[in-house]
């Protein structure tokens, strides 16, 4: 049988928001090289 781990609400908020920060930091990377791509593809700026 597996045993789950009981958080209290402290953990569950510092759960969420790691898990927010992490997410934020994420699409941040996908923006810059989406937009990356399209200066080095598009020519944008030249």
């Amino acid at each position: 049988m597996i045993d789950t781990v009981k958080l209290n609400d402290a953990q569950k908020k510092s759960r969420r928001s790691r898990n927010v920060a992490l997410g934020l930091v994420l699409a941040g990377l996908v923006v810059l090289f989406y937009v990356m791509t399209l200066v080095k593809v598009g020519g944008v700026g030249n």
